[in-house]
């Protein structure tokens, strides 16, 4: 198969060279060749041809059950990540989940941060400021692709998913809260599949039943899945770069109550026998394991493809209540012959 682009939604500012920086600016469109190491305005397309491009690249053949058509998964970044990282990550994440089957398109959502985590504050303010934009510059272009009027062609049939990465998980949340603000656009009738969370940079508690902040994400969704690690020690109250907030939910997991959408995969067992120097990864091993590990790919694969429930996914073991993720699993040998429809018996 040949290199394929990738295709990111960049909210930086620029400088005089055209070089983005660590400041939110206008919204910029992005196909990237396979060769490049980073990216600049120079990569820039229109919005119209990107969203061409994007659904083009994601199209695929009419699942017969569902009627989908395909899968796009925009990947949201975490506070320090520097322009070679979020690409190195937006691609790994195509390349690991396309090995374990999974047949759709990652596209990164890259907003300012630095790569200083010194800038943890300035970020996160960055990141509320920029939240918008992940409905306005990604959500809105692929909703006006699903309603597209009378006179705008056939309904795209694509399924939309989200992942987040540390307080990528918090612009998530942020975004379908400001995304009921928008009264005309809150009003149509769109979903997003699933939303994941991996090191999720939000307070357990912000996710349970009844939280206001949560409440416009979870009217919107079908699936969240949040993989948390007790092993992950920058969500730790111990590092004081994060001013102790409460515990978060990419390191002690979700509440107690959560309704029923909500689920949580406990990644903390496997993570503690991983060896770094045997690992791919960009950033702190312990909260950026997940990106290249392709246990955690195949679970989401797995997930984003919603084909097996969320307690029969078999790279996941049952602890009670509990969700655990373990290694040494495969696909059902049979699955890709599970789709098959006969008229009479044979």
């Amino acid at each position: 198969m040949p290199a394929r682009n990738t295709f990111l939604i960049c909210t930086r500012d620029t400088d005089t060279n055209d070089e983005f920086t660590t400041e939110p600016g206008q919204t910029t469109f992005l196909k990237v060749p396979a060769g490049k190491t980073t990216y600049s305005r120079a990569e820039s397309i229109t919005a119209e041809r990107w969203k061409k491009a994007v659904i083009a690249a994601a199209d695929g053949e009419e699942d017969e059950i569902t009627g989908s058509t395909g899968d796009i998964v925009f990947f949201v970044h975490g506070y320090n990540n520097a322009i070679p990282t979020v690409l190195w990550r937006t691609r790994t994440l195509q390349d690991t989940l396309a090995a374990q089957g999974w047949k759709g398109l990652v596209v990164g959502f890259d907003w300012p941060s630095d790569n200083s985590t010194l800038n943890y504050l300035e970020d996160r303010m960055d990141a509320s400021s920029v939240s918008l934009r992940l409905v306005d510059n990604a959500l809105q272009l692929l909703v006006d692709a699903q309603f597209p009027g009378e006179a705008g062609g056939p309904p795209c049939t694509i399924n939309v998913h989200l992942l987040g990465h540390s307080t990528g998980a918090y612009v998530i949340m942020e975004a379908f809260a400001q995304a009921a603000k928008k009264g005309d656009f809150f009003k149509k009738n769109w979903r997003i599949g699933q939303v994941a969370f991996i090191g999720g940079d939000v307070s357990s508690r912000s996710l349970a039943a009844g939280s206001d902040w949560a409440a416009p994400m979870y009217g919107r969704i079908f699936r969240l899945t949040n993989y948390s690690n007790r092993l992950d020690k920058v969500l730790g109250v111990s590092n004081m770069k994060r001013l102790g907030t409460a515990p978060r939910a990419g390191r002690v997991g979700l509440p107690d109550s959560v309704p029923t959408k909500a689920v949580n995969v406990d990644c903390s067992d496997y993570f503690s026998g991983k060896n770094p120097a045997q690992s791919d990864f960009v950033g702190t091993f312990n909260h950026s394991w997940h990106i290249g590990d392709p246990v955690f790919a195949l679970d989401l694969a797995m997930t984003l493809e919603g084909a097996i429930d969320r307690h029969a996914i078999p790279t996941r073991r049952r602890d009670g209540e509990r969700l655990i993720l373990v290694a040494g699993q495969s696909r059902p040998q049979f699955q890709d012959g599970w789709d098959e429809d006969r008229d009479v018996p044979q």
